[in-house]
């Protein structure tokens, strides 16, 4: 009788166990939503930072000589992280559009997830165009960007349109900072692209990119109904205003050849908008009282930013140009690290149901 009372047990203890890893499992993928792709942008940028940073300061001749001997195998290791992290994200997101089509569907018709959904594009480009090693063919390139850019042009359609033909869709009902992540997706491919000597297609995303960005900044500067839909906690967002112009100066400079006026212009832009932000640390108050996945939104437009100051300051050879873009590095290079600290502390944190405003678990019920 004591026998089977303890087969009996073990059975139920065995069963739990499984149990338990079945409802692990299906939790991770129930809860892993389009915006924790924003770690993998932070990876990719970061990447693209330190390579371009390292280029920059072995052709200089001014004060940041001491910077000169930075090992180049912290780019190389930030790059193979960032691909193996978004391999790792992307297979995960895979398994969740397979067996968790609803919830991918919620995240399509939600004002912000949806804007989320361009990350996972914009963080391969951003791995194509820091990669380490040469590609002697081009035409491998080529179809790597067409992989990558076909879903943000599709998205582009989709939203877009709806944009000014979907009555519940309006921008000015729907716009909030994240609408930028959109305008981002083009930008970075007309970056790309036109490293690949396709300037005809890099004008054209450019030119849909900069038209749009164009109208969602205007739409949120007059702060309308919509655009104050984004709660407390994703405010990190915000700086995705940074990003953008940023952005838009990179890619016309590799058009256009030259970091010229249009591309400072848009430059300082992004700098006054960064100043702005800095210096209203109040309205992030409320978001960083617990650790959530959208900090992760302070690091990859404040990587944009640094990155243009690079080539600003590959321009006009200046001290103070130097000098901003120092600084503008090593601040990207603390928050990074802050925020890898901050992420691997929180671990246990990080797939918990206080992201409640994108738990898409719920609207499904």
């Amino acid at each position: 009788m004591g026998e089977q009372v303890f087969e009996s047990t073990i059975k139920v203890t065995i069963s739990d166990d499984v149990t338990k890893k079945s409802i692990s499992s299906t939790s991770l993928l129930t809860k892993l939503h389009a915006g924790y792709f924003r770690i993998t942008l932070s990876l990719g940028g970061q990447a693209l930072l330190w390579k371009i940073l390292s280029e920059h300061l072995v052709k200089s001749q001014t004060f940041e000589h001491k910077f000169h001997s930075l090992p180049s195998t912290t780019f190389l290791l930030l790059w193979w992280i960032s691909l193996c992290t978004l391999i790792l994200l992307s297979l995960l997101y895979m398994l969740r559009c397979i067996f968790h089509f609803k919830l991918v569907k919620s995240e399509f018709l939600h004002p912000v997830g949806v804007n989320y959904l361009f990350a996972p594009w914009i963080s391969w480009l951003l791995l194509l165009q820091s990669v380490p090693f040469t590609i002697s063919n081009i035409d491998s390139c080529q179809v790597l960007w067409c992989i990558f850019i076909i879903p943000v042009v599709i998205l582009d359609v989709k939203i877009y349109g709806q944009w000014f033909t979907t009555e519940k869709r309006f921008l000015s009902m729907v716009a909030n900072p994240t609408s930028q992540l959109s305008v981002l997706g083009n930008l970075v491919g007309a970056w790309i692209a036109s490293q690949m000597e396709w300037k005809e297609s890099a004008i054209c995303i450019f030119t849909l990119g900069l038209t749009h960005y164009l109208v969602v900044f205007i739409t949120l500067y007059q702060r309308l109904s919509g655009s104050n839909c984004l709660p407390a906690m994703l405010r990190p967002s915000f700086f995705l205003f940074v990003a953008a112009p940023s952005m838009a100066s990179l890619a016309w400079a590799s058009i256009s050849g030259d970091f010229d006026m249009s591309c400072r212009m848009l430059f300082f832009l992004s700098l006054f908008l960064f100043i702005s932000l800095v210096c209203r640390p109040a309205i992030f108050k409320k978001s960083m009282r617990k650790f959530n996945v959208a900090w992760w939104a302070y690091s990859f437009p404040l990587t944009f930013l640094a990155l243009a100051s690079a080539q600003y300051a590959h321009q006009v050879k200046g001290h103070v140009a130097s000098a901003l873009m120092l600084l503008l590095s090593a601040l990207s290079v603390l928050v990074f690290v802050s925020l890898t600290v901050s992420t691997v502390l929180n671990l246990d944190m990080l797939l918990h149901d206080h992201d409640r405003y994108l738990n898409f678990t719920k609207s499904t019920n």
